[in-house]
């Protein structure tokens, strides 16, 4: 099991990143702006639980490169490292210029979203990268059962983005409202995700 410390670090994290504007969380704007809260809400389900494929190629993962050579999984953490360092980078360099708008198209019933929204976030490979390098730094190899404890924080990430997108798509109109008269609270919530990922970044790297 998580240790309470593990658990809550990684919620903290995952919360404020999951929070940060980008194209899933926006989409789920998008979609209960323009269409109703309730097809906000379901696409955003379907893309929270997108995750949980992620969780299991990283479960699978991170546990076979530790057991094969502690030195492959270093190289995946510097590896990961590096890439939240320039994610980092990218999001402090950010003008928080991320509008809400509608989406196009015509409209689907709510189990066919449901499946765009969980499709777009399993065939995403950012996502696929983002876990990787994510989800190992908080995976403390020396208390065994590595594939339990990164299925539990994928499974932690997984629930708390169904809460966020779901109350994102039930808030839509308020939220993307709110935004849109606050041009400047994209660009915070860009400031604090960037300053999130260079620590993260800086831990994975500098950390044995």
């Amino acid at each position: 099991m998580l240790t309470p410390e593990q658990f809550f670090a990684f919620l903290a994290a995952a919360i404020l990143i999951t929070a940060s504007p980008g194209p899933d969380n926006l989409m789920v704007l998008g979609f209960g702006v323009s269409r109703g809260r309730r097809q906000g809400m379901v696409f955003g389900l379907g893309c929270a639980l997108g995750c949980l494929s992620h969780t299991l190629l990283a479960a699978v993962g991170i546990s076979g490169l530790i057991a094969a050579s502690p030195m492959a999984f270093g190289a995946l953490k510097v590896a990961g490292g590096l890439y939240l360092l320039w994610l980092g980078v990218q999001a402090l360099r950010s003008r928080g210029g991320a509008k809400v708008g509608t989406v196009a198209g015509p409209q689907l019933p709510l189990r066919a979203l449901f499946a765009k929204g969980l499709f777009a976030n399993a065939i995403n490979p950012k996502v696929v990268l983002f876990f990787l390098s994510f989800l190992p730094q908080f995976v403390i190899a020396d208390n065994g059962h590595v594939a339990l404890q990164t299925v539990q924080l994928g499974l932690t990430f997984t629930l708390q983005a169904a809460v966020l997108f779901g109350a994102l798509g039930y808030f839509s109109g308020s939220i993307g409202q709110w935004l849109q008269r606050r041009p400047g609270a994209p660009l915070w919530l860009d400031r604090i995700a960037g300053v999130i990922f260079i620590g993260l970044g800086l831990k994975l790297i500098a950390g044995r």
